[in-house]
């Protein structure tokens, strides 16, 4: 009877040694698998890492061509890499048409930028740039807000957000109002000439358009308007209304549009006519960021020449 219990005690221990074993091999066996995995994970993450480097690393590659650098040397010494790892960043850029080379001239920005440009210059209309700017504009000061251009002699309005006053202005949208009379067709001349000035000023008086501020006080005004970068409506326009305007400047640092704030005389005082220069000019400045402009890179702002 001992000797039986021997054996199947005997029996008992090997297999549960042959389980233990076996929950050990299979351990084991989910490790090993597990390693690969991990090491898949941590090769891919570096392998993601690198190519955001090279992308980077390619992108300042051409903003160094942008600002001025032609030569291999200069390349290097721009982004900080050696002439080797440029010179194959570079060779990239131009087989994909970013910049080309030429022996004489070395390395200039490529047609795929200017094809990018155009494409982003289309995608980038004015009043859908200028949209949500406005409507914070109109929210914050409770008045309406305008979007124009340049159209001939005259001023286009682009776009208009009703204030929420009980405040009538009869402009519309598509309207071609004067440049002479309204603060936003005043902004939009901004940089042109005093001898422009006065042409605008005489056209608009051959249309027979009453106007009640001589030619030599309104350029004495614009002069000042220039110098600021804001315009002012001062009931110019549309009786008892007053409106406060700023330009809007593109890449080139060229006006490209304006835009305007307007509302009864009774809410626009002199003193908040000033303040509101500050929050127009702001919000202009703001559209012409989305639009490509950069004052630092870009010359704007100066005073008209006599002519």
């Amino acid at each position: 009877m001992s000797t039986k219990r021997s054996v199947v005690d005997e029996s008992v221990t090997r297999s549960s040694k042959k389980d233990g074993l076996m929950r050990v091999v299979e351990k084991g066996g989910k490790a090993a698998s597990a390693r690969p995995a991990a090491e898949s994970v941590e090769k891919e993450k570096k392998q993601s890492l690198a190519g955001t480097q090279t992308l980077v690393r390619g992108l300042e590659v051409v903003n160094a061509v942008a600002d001025g650098a032609s030569s291999l040397a200069d390349l290097a010494a721009a982004i900080g890499l050696n002439r080797s790892t440029t010179h194959r960043l570079a060779s990239t850029l131009v087989e994909l048409r970013y910049l080309e080379y030429s022996r004489n001239d070395g390395y200039a920005l490529g047609p795929k930028l200017l094809q990018l440009g155009y494409i982003a210059g289309r995608q980038k209309d004015l009043p859908r740039v200028a949209r949500e700017h406005l409507e914070a504009l109109s929210t914050s000061t409770r008045d309406t807000v305008h979007v124009g251009i340049l159209d001939g002699n005259r001023a286009l309005y682009l776009d208009k957000i009703p204030g929420m006053r009980r405040v009538e202005i009869s402009s519309q949208i598509g309207d071609r109002q004067p440049l002479r009379s309204t603060g936003l067709g005043k902004a939009l001349i901004l940089d042109a000439t005093e001898q422009q000035w006065r042409e605008y000023y005489d056209q608009e008086a051959r249309l027979g358009n009453r106007y009640d501020v001589p030619l030599e006080e309104w350029v004495k005004r614009m002069r000042e308007y220039a110098k600021h970068g804001y315009a002012f409506d001062l009931e110019e326009n549309e009786d008892r209304i007053r409106c406060v305007a700023a330009p809007i400047r593109g890449v080139s640092g060229s006006i490209v549009g304006a835009i305007s704030v307007s509302s009864a005389a009774q809410y626009m005082d002199d003193l908040r006519m000033r303040g509101l220069t500050f929050e127009v000019k702001k919000a202009a400045d703001s559209i012409s960021a989305a639009l490509g402009h950069n004052p630092d890179s870009a010359k704007t702002g100066e005073r008209p020449r006599k002519g």
